[in-house]
């Protein structure tokens, strides 16, 4: 973050990563709307962007590469968000996303260290986008499936972060803490704000919410960032017995363009749920906060 003297702060981020679906300008929108999330997952409004991206010099048409361009162009003009120019180099594999700026209040900055004991959580996106990729890879993932992943993944978070705001809700007020579920997992993301937060925060297995159909895709299609998730935070993690062997898989699941895990004052996660889901968000409390005590992740 950069504070300007007498305005709002500028917030900057950026990703970018291989395709993790066969339809170019898919790709394109997913890659922006995951870019984007950070930004929304502070509380900020996304102002403008530059494109990143890599291609190979042969083997890829122009069209692909047109089609990738617009799809992240109309999802960046869907979240207001101005794009100035960008660079592409040659590279073997194809990469593409970008680096945001952002504008935010100094005073009202969502970060994932401010989680207390009593907090609710909220997750407002399913998880299995990163199943669901692997599944892509292999011809594995039935069209429905694949459907209800991509369209979780072209979602922005700008419609949730906006509900919050609108809501007036921030640290003094009960939304304590937020972060977005990226590439670490639902485990990874909420070991962190653990961690950051001095809390333990307990995730109860049986409210998660999962995308339809990814529970008969799991077994098959673990990627190579679910296992890496698994050795970073599993030995922070502690599960119940009775957790089922899907959802210890589907906690380090890397997400693209996942959703916001927020942690609210209770007397008031059920009023900022039904905010959400006025604001056509789906919203689910999954677990709460307590004070720090062995394991920074409890999951049963």
């Amino acid at each position: 973050m950069y504070a300007w003297e007498g305005g709002p702060a500028l917030v900057q981020t950026v990703d970018f990563f291989t395709p993790i679906v066969d339809d170019p300008y898919l790709y394109g929108q997913i890659a922006a709307a995951n870019s984007l999330s950070d930004v929304y997952a502070m509380g900020g409004r996304a102002i403008t962007a530059l494109a990143i991206a890599a291609f190979p010099q042969d083997g890829l048409h122009t069209d692909d590469i047109a089609q990738i361009f617009r799809g992240g162009f109309d999802k960046l003009r869907e979240a207001g968000v101005v794009l100035l120019g960008g660079h592409t180099v040659q590279d073997r594999e194809i990469k593409f996303g970008y680096a945001v700026t952002g504008a935010i209040d100094a005073n009202h900055i969502l970060t994932n260290a401010g989680a207390k004991p009593g907090d609710r959580l909220i997750l407002t996106k399913p998880l299995g986008t990163g199943i669901v990729g692997t599944a892509i890879k292999f011809a594995r993932a039935p069209q429905q499936v694949v459907k209800a992943a991509v369209d979780q993944m072209t979602t922005l978070n700008k419609a949730a972060a906006e509900a919050i705001a609108a809501g007036r809700f921030h640290a003094r007020s009960g939304v304590h803490a937020c972060t977005d579920i990226t590439g670490f997992g639902l485990a990874g993301h909420a070991s962190q704000m653990a961690a950051a937060s001095n809390v333990t925060i307990q995730i109860d297995a049986d409210e998660l919410p999962v995308i339809a159909g990814v529970l008969e895709l799991v077994a098959a299609n673990r990627s190579g960032g679910l296992t890496t998730n698994r050795e970073h935070f599993g030995p922070g993690i502690g599960f119940e017995s009775s957790v089922r062997g899907e959802y210890r898989d589907l906690v380090f699941d890397p997400q693209t363009s996942g959703g916001l895990l927020i942690s609210v004052a209770a007397a008031i996660a059920g009023e900022v749920k039904t905010i959400l889901e006025n604001a056509g968000i789906q919203a689910y409390l999954i677990g709460s906060v307590g004070p720090q005590a062995g394991k920074a992740l409890q999951i049963g």
